[in-house]
């Protein structure tokens, strides 16, 4: 086998590798001995077909069998022999078959990436802690999860529920198919498109009320994206939110046994504290990606992206499947993924790379204590940690994580790193 590489860019290879006519001759011969054993043909007991009788009625199947299997075997022989790293799928560009065998792969190869100055990024490491007030906010979130609501014969204000029977019309076209009875809306929720729940307050059941509100321009429905529509509303009832008062029941409800206010913050709190933590440790892995990102410059090839870009379509592709639509229809636009794709992609290339040049191994401890805290949070978290490892892939996931945690924590080893104190509500809630 005789094999010679052309490089057309910095990633791109085009390769031509030669194979021998006799060891094509050869791999024919085996495949015809085969074929004959197992041929039926009217006439011939079975094994029993003279070879010129398989090789004319087979011959052209049973050569480009062979030459598609020669291809499948040799070309990874070609790369070892080359040191190349394919990065994505080859395209064979050219088969000649005439004298001999000779094929023509175009492929991309995996870049060199050079690590120079990953030993001085610049990272801001955040720091917060759950201070008494955020405790007290979380009870209120929880108050509010379990509230009722009553009706009242009052105006309408802002967090009250208000139910309505309303049509739509935009450019003399009726969009809500008719009219729509017994809707509830909260005012101040913002679920509805901005302006139409600023128009239900001040109103009260049996009010009329006729207003405009525009579409966002990124409106999901194409037809109504930044168009103006006339509704009419009538109100039903209005409704004020009644929070539950925070008793032993109440308390039992999440699993307090003793149902004091003070087992109560203390689990509330404790909960908080894992979560800021998990919080804290993904603020810090991304402003280390952000700097490394920044840092380390790598050409990506291709192939790679395109492949990342598939599976970030993902998602939209089985969505179009469950709502029985064509992909295309949902307009999504390709190039908004490409950025994202670019940068996962390096950013994996890179870390990579990390891993590899200073020999940085699972810690199967981590891999432990890392499913136990997954499992803390289930009633019977032994359970859980049994079923991560009853299940190789779903093991290796973890341990994936848990590497890629490692990488980030070597990363900041070798950075120069400013802690900053900022909220708790900052952590969870950016907006």
């Amino acid at each position: 086998m005789q094999v010679s590489v052309e490089t057309t860019s910095e990633l791109s290879r085009k390769m031509t590798v030669n194979v021998p006519e006799t060891l094509v001759q050869e791999k024919i011969a085996q495949r015809f001995k085969t074929l004959a054993r197992e041929v039926k043909i009217d006439g011939f007991r079975p094994g029993k077909v003279p070879a010129h009788v398989v090789k004319k009625m087979y011959g052209e199947q049973v050569r480009n069998e062979v030459l598609g299997d020669l291809i499948n075997s040799t070309f990874p022989e070609a790369l070892e022999e080359q040191n190349l790293n394919l990065a994505g799928r080859p395209y064979i560009e050219e088969v000649e078959n005439t004298e001999g065998f000779k094929y023509t792969a175009v492929f991309e190869v995996y870049p060199e990436i050079s690590l120079a100055g990953v030993d001085q990024l610049e990272v801001v490491r955040p720091t917060a802690t759950v201070a008494d007030s955020d405790v007290d906010d979380m009870i209120e979130k929880l108050r509010a999860q379990k509230q009722d609501w009553s009706i009242v014969d009052r105006a309408s204000q802002v967090l009250d529920r208000v139910t309505i029977g309303f049509t739509g019309v935009s450019e003399g076209e009726n969009f809500t198919d008719g009219r729509i009875e017994d809707f509830k809306v909260v005012c101040g929720e913002k679920k509805m498109i901005p302006g139409f729940e600023d128009n239900l307050i001040n109103l009260k059941a049996g009010d009329n009320k006729i207003f405009s509100v525009t579409f966002p321009e990124d409106y999901n429905h194409e037809k109504l994206a930044g168009k103006v529509a006339e509704f009419n509303v009538d109100v039903v009832s209005v409704e004020e939110p009644v929070l539950p008062t925070i008793d032993e029941e109440f308390i039992a409800a999440y699993g307090i046994s003793d149902g004091t206010l003070e087992s109560f913050r203390a689990d509330i709190k404790n909960n908080m504290e894992r979560e800021l933590e998990q919080a804290l440790r993904g603020k810090l892995k991304l402003a280390v990606m952000d700097e490394l990102y920044e840092k380390i410059q790598i050409t990506i090839p291709n192939a790679l992206i395109d492949s990342e870009v598939e599976n970030l379509l993902k998602p939209y592709v089985e969505k179009a499947k469950r709502q029985k639509v064509n992909i295309e229809e949902l307009n999504i636009p390709r190039d908004a993924f490409e950025e994202q794709a670019k940068r996962r992609v390096a950013l994996g290339l890179i870390l990579s790379e990390v891993v590899q040049k200073n020999s940085i191994e699972i810690d199967n401890g981590k891999v432990l204590t890392t499913i136990e805290n997954m499992a803390k949070s289930y009633e019977r978290p032994d359970d859980v940690v049994r079923w991560y490892y009853s299940d190789e892939k779903r093991l290796d996931d973890v341990r994936q994580m848990v590497l890629e945690d490692q990488v980030i924590e070597w990363l900041v080893v070798q950075a120069k790193v400013t802690d900053e104190t900022i909220k708790f509500s900052d952590v969870m809630d950016p907006r």
